[in-house]
């Protein structure tokens, strides 16, 4: 991403601003279905009763049968698409929600194109993938909340600003969300005093599903031999336009 970077400002002076989309799609999209099972098979929640101690079958139920469930995806860019056959594997439905995709891309994934309010309302499980741009910031929010699915599961592996986070807090405690599974949080790294910590029912991870090995030498290779492009006179494989 690059919305860290005052694009204007560079623009106005002639930088430009290259980028590498596409070095951590396979990681993002294993993450996420990761956090999704996690959330859905409660194991976290199992885990830390079993460390203590407590055998307990009774104290994590309920929880639902995975397939035939619907998963909606936020957002239709490269890791959406790749989590896809992933989900599909486990027999969800995918739909999704991306007016700026092309149409295209629905058909060979074998994925329906929704509008923003049937995902919302249709998805027994939505997965946040958008950028994060003014219009974007916070779209995920009380009003959203109200139009989901009682119960419903988040997940977000995109950008912390997406979600409202207190509208997220207060839809948890009333029960309308079921659960959440988030990479990134609105302010990273995340307040000790968090609302959102020593929750059965949400899962945090550190900002880590972008990483492998192999995913960060291809970043730094990748970045690096398009500086080199630049600096060269050629032509950019990522640029950013400013």
């Amino acid at each position: 991403g690059v919305d860290d970077i005052d694009l204007p400002t560079c623009k106005e002076k002639g930088i430009k601003v290259n980028y590498v989309p596409d070095y951590c799609i396979q990681e993002v999209s294993d993450h996420t279905v990761a956090l999704l099972l996690s959330l859905i098979r409660k194991i976290p929640l199992a885990n830390r009763l079993v460390q203590a101690g407590r055998w307990e079958m009774p104290a994590v139920v309920p929880i639902t049968r995975i397939r035939g469930t619907v998963l909606g995806l936020l957002g239709f860019g490269h890791i959406p698409s790749v989590v896809v056959p992933k989900a599909k594997a486990f027999g969800m439905t995918v739909i999704a929600y991306d007016p700026f995709c092309d149409k295209k891309l629905f058909e060979e994934t074998g994925v329906e194109s929704v509008d923003l309010d049937t995902l919302y309302k249709r998805s027994d499980y939505i997965s946040v993938h958008a950028p994060h741009t003014p219009q974007t910031r916070g779209m995920v929010n009380a009003e959203a909340f109200g139009k989901m699915k009682k119960g419903v599961y988040i997940v977000n592996t995109a950008r912390g600003p997406l979600i409202d986070e207190p509208a997220l807090i207060a839809a948890l405690d009333a029960g309308q969300v079921g659960g959440a599974a988030l990479d990134v949080v609105m302010v990273e790294p995340l307040a000790k005093d968090s609302a959102l910590l020593g929750r059965d029912n949400v899962i945090i991870t550190p900002h880590t599903a972008f990483y492998s090995i192999e995913a960060l030498d291809e970043l730094q290779s990748k970045a690096a031999s398009d500086v080199a492009h630049v600096l060269s006179g050629e032509k950019a494989v990522y640029p950013i336009g400013a």
